[in-house]
């Protein structure tokens, strides 16, 4: 099994991205499966770009992109990405899409084809803090995430895909009052916990046990 692992550069001010800077830490075999690497831009479409031709050279069998949700105190596998850019602030090359339909002939939203409640519970036994997100926000990373999620409906039938959100470095949050963050070694492991899962429930059903939200 292979298994294609993306992270993010910079973006935002900050001088670094804990997703790519963890991803870049992964060994090379996880649970038997060929893990690999790639870098993304934090740029609208061009990532998609990036990641389709990367997708097209390893010919993985799950993609799991990964990127930075400062304020979140947990690692995030997401639910669904919806087909609506809506930037808060503007990518590395200037754009801030507002109110705009990523994909003209996608469907309103996609889910993920991984087994985010399995790779939720991987993550716990590791002691790490997790749970499923049932939103990707507006910017680049739900924008990643449903490009995947269309190209693996119309090109790449027989792989997987999925986004999960990691919190800020301990480092990006010295002068960020009360704002949550985790160690690079232990963003490193959940990710590669819940890469594990995904490797353990490749042709199995995800778990079935609680993970919604009130609110």
């Amino acid at each position: 099994m292979k298994i294609l692992v993306s992270g993010f550069d910079p973006f935002g001010g900050e001088k670094v991205n804990p997703a790519i800077e963890a991803v870049k830490k992964l060994p090379n075999k996880i649970n038997g499966a060929t893990v690999k690497w790639v870098e993304i831009p934090t740029v609208f479409y061009e990532s998609a770009d990036v990641l389709e031709k990367s997708i097209e050279n390893f010919k993985p069998d799950a993609v799991l992109c990964i990127g930075q949700a400062g304020g979140r105190s947990a690692i995030t596998p997401e639910r669904v990405a919806i087909n609506q850019d809506d930037a808060r602030i503007p990518d590395n090359k200037g754009q801030q899409p507002i109110d705009k339909i990523i994909r003209e002939d996608g469907e309103a939203a996609y889910f993920s084809t991984l087994p985010i409640k399995a790779m939720v519970e991987a993550i716990k036994k590791e002691g790490i803090p997790a749970s499923v997100s049932n939103t990707a926000g507006t910017f680049v990373c739900n924008h990643l995430m449903y490009q995947v999620l269309y190209l693996v409906e119309r090109k790449f039938p027989d792989t997987k895909a999925g986004f999960m959100h990691i919190p800020f470095l301990t480092e990006q949050v010295v002068d960020k009052t009360d704002t949550p963050a985790m160690s690079l070694s232990d963003i490193t492991r959940g990710i590669e916990a819940a890469i594990g899962a995904i490797v353990d429930y490749n042709s199995k059903e995800d778990l079935k046990i609680v993970g919604g939200e009130i609110s």
